[in-house]
Parts: C-alpha cells; structure tokens; sequence
C-alpha cells in the first residue's frame, strides 16, 4: 500500500477546511479543535462507566461475517460498567460499533457542540465507538458515504483511509460495504493480495482531542493502539453520485443481501468472497 500522512493543524476555520479539504475531498487531522468542550476534559472510560454503567451495550468482534449473521447484529451485550472493566483488565476483540449516546445517554449532549465547519451535521446520530488494544475495524466505508467528523478520547487508533478510486485494489466484497475480512491492513501479506500495492491511501495516528475529518465514501480501517473510544458526527454527501450510491445501498443493496443469505446462506457468502479475488485480479 502506499500510504502518505493525513495532513494535520492544530485548528482551523470554517473557510479554510471549505477550501482546502472539503472541496478536494481530502481527509485531515485537527488537533486542538475541541479543548473548551467539556467532553475534552471529562471524557475518558471511567466517565462513561460512572453515566452509563447500567447501560446494556452491543458488542462486536473480528468474527467472519456468516450468512446467519443480521445487518449490524451485534455478537454479545454486556453492561457498560462491566465492558469498561474488560477493556482496562487485559485485550479484547470486542468492540462498541454505532452507539447513538441522544438516545442512550442524553446527558452526555451538554459535555459537547456541534461544531460549524460549513456542513449541516445531522444533529440526530451521534455515534460512539468503543475498542480494546489491538481490536480493529475491517476495512468498510459507510452505507450513507457520509462526510464524518470523528472525535477520539482517550489512548491512541491508528486510522488508515483510502478513496472510493481505490476500490479496484482494495478486494471489496460485492453487495457489501467491506473487503476480504482476512486481509490485515495493518500488516498486509502483498504476495497473497498483491493488488494492495498499488493502493494509494492515507494514515494517521489519533490521539485524545484530536478530531479526523473523512470525506464522503472514504474506506476506513481503525485499530485501537491502547483502549479508548470516539464519537462521530456525520454530514449527508454532497456529491449527486454518492447520494444516488447512498439511496442505492440503504434501499436496495442491504436488502437483496438478506435475502440471498436467506436463499443461498453460506454459499452467497463464499462466492462473494471467492468474487472479491477474481474481480480484483481481473481489475488488475
């Protein structure tokens, strides 16, 4: 993969990340953007078991898709004081994916503001994210291509991001919004997916603070270095093919894929794995 650093500032206006980064569709790192939110001072594991320690939370890990597996059906569920505990005690694969805190915990809104960055940020769906060392993402983009603002608390992620361009080289699934799950972008073996060096991507490293714009459809792999979480806050593409991509993939493509499971069940899931490399290789 060639991978070049997310641009970083330590904070910017309005105009200038219109300029230079929405425009151009390009993702970067603000450092010191968020510092008089109250989030950015109170916001660490120990504050979300003490607000949400009774709360029952969706837990998800690196577990290969399977055909009886529901669109983000989560793998288990435990309380969040209990998860909290798991993550400080020792490494876990299991993860918190798209928690909506509004309707969760509602509290946790006065503790930060969505900010002006020219975009209107749908005020409805602020997500967190939760993971333990070494727990990762698979490489997907989203199924709305959002424009997403993701905020990180606590510890370090490794991000790596690559364009829908990319796409070609990338070994992505079709009917899905994923690549091969056994490909390790963070270590990648290039003599088993050599498509992946001709990928140009982006990376970067989050810290407590730091805030990571990523444009609309942008493919996201994340890996917790240490335990931590982020919150994220989306805006709906801009760009008329990726909003027709969106209405596409949230009315029909999510759809067509249940059912074949239910049709085919593992058979739909090894051939759409097995096509992952055959149209890569015929890409290249």
């Amino acid at each position: 993969m060639q991978l070049q650093q997310i641009d970083r500032v330590k904070t910017i206006t309005k105009e200038d990340f219109l300029q230079n980064y929405f425009k151009p569709q390009k993702p970067v790192v603000i450092e010191r953007f968020i510092e008089d939110w109250p989030a950015y001072t109170k916001w660490n594991l120990d504050y979300m078991a003490d607000v949400a320690g009774d709360k029952m939370v969706p837990l998800y890990d690196n577990r290969p898709v399977s055909h009886k597996d529901g669109f983000n059906e989560p793998h288990a569920r435990m309380k969040m004081r209990e998860y909290v505990e798991l993550l400080k005690k020792e490494p876990t694969k299991y993860r918190i994916f798209l928690w909506n805190i509004l309707k969760e915990v509602p509290q946790l809104q006065k503790d930060f503001k969505y900010p002006d960055f020219g975009l209107k940020l749908m005020k409805g769906l602020p997500m967190l994210f939760f993971g333990g060392k070494d727990s990762y993402t698979f490489m997907h983009y989203d199924i709305d291509l959002a424009n997403i603002f993701h905020f990180h608390f606590q510890g370090k992620k490794e991000v790596i991001l690559f364009d829908q361009k990319q796409n070609d080289y990338l070994y992505k699934i079709p009917h899905s919004l994923i690549t091969r799950e056994d490909i390790d972008f963070h270590d990648p073996d290039y003599e088993k997916w050599p498509a992946l060096k001709k990928a140009k991507g982006y990376i970067a490293n989050l810290e407590h603070g730091n805030v990571l714009y990523m444009p609309e459809g942008y493919w996201h792999y994340m890996r917790y270095i240490t335990p931590g979480f982020s919150m994220s806050l989306r805006a709906i593409p801009r760009n008329p093919k990726n909003l027709a991509k969106a209405v596409y993939n949230i009315a029909f493509m999510r759809y067509f894929d249940q059912l074949m499971r239910k049709l085919k069940g593992q058979k739909w899931i090894d051939w759409k794995n097995e096509q992952a490399i055959v149209r890569t290789h015929k890409a290249l």
